[in-house]
């Protein structure tokens, strides 16, 4: 993957007082229980093209610094960008919540988002990291209308060490294209683990590799790149690929 820098007021070019900040909103994933979102607008002056709503993973929540991070590039690039926690994180639990409460959250969110963000000519497109993603994709797979795009932030293809059960065979069912973004010392699942997966998925599916990333994308010292220009390159492909994908 190429490490070169942005053009001039890109990604973290940006000031804080620069950026509007989240809007905090709640969706309602149940009666009388609700969950958190945020909205980072797109730092454009033309109405954002793509709506991407953006899942965290099982470790940590909205506020991580990895998803609070990729939430204002995008939002930098032009991209609206809302992220939410799930139920258990919402209600600081560490450990994640049954598939299908999971799934339900994911949908609430989505009609959500649908009513209070998108409209217009903005397509909708959903992802996240690790579980966030894994979790997008199922509910994508059993179907989701006018759905313009899937990003998966390190998809866990299997757990680590256990390559035998693989969390693919929904994968055929998904109708929308589909980025992975996967490091090459992911042990959620390598690049040349997912590489006969995506092969079959094509044209629907592509595949960026981060060279010496690992499920969070951080890269080994011996690399020789700063990691900085690490999570700049993989937020310009991100970018440029759903905003690619949203005009087809």
């Amino acid at each position: 993957m190429s490490f070169a820098r942005d053009g001039p007021r890109m990604a973290s070019e940006l000031s804080e007082g620069a950026r509007m900040p989240p809007e905090r909103f709640r969706v309602e994933i149940a009666p009388s229980e609700y969950i958190t979102a945020l909205d980072y607008p797109a730092a454009s002056r033309t109405p954002a093209a793509v709506t991407l709503i953006l899942a965290h993973g099982a470790g940590a929540d909205q506020t991580s610094p990895f998803i609070v991070t990729f939430a204002r590039a995008l939002a930098d690039r032009g991209i609206e960008t809302v992220t939410f926690n799930f139920a258990y994180s919402e209600r600081r639990r560490r450990v994640p919540d049954p598939n299908a409460r999971l799934e339900r959250c994911w949908r609430a969110v989505i009609e959500s988002v649908k009513a209070r963000v998108v409209g217009g000519e903005a397509k909708l497109a959903i992802g996240g990291k690790s579980m966030g993603g894994r979790i997008a994709s199922q509910v994508a797979a059993a179907g989701i209308e006018d759905l313009a795009a899937l990003l998966f932030l390190g998809y866990p293809l299997h757990p680590p060490g256990r390559p035998e059960r693989l969390r693919a065979a929904h994968l055929r069912n998904v109708g929308a294209p589909m980025l992975f973004v996967q490091g090459s010392r992911d042990p959620f699942g390598s690049p040349q683990e997912l590489h006969p997966i995506i092969e079959q998925l094509k044209p629907r599916a592509e595949l960026f590799v981060v060279e010496s990333g690992d499920h969070s994308f951080k890269v080994l010292k011996s690399a020789g790149v700063r990691q900085a220009d690490v999570d700049r390159g993989i937020q310009k492909r991100a970018a440029a690929w759903l905003l690619g994908t949203a005009a087809r």
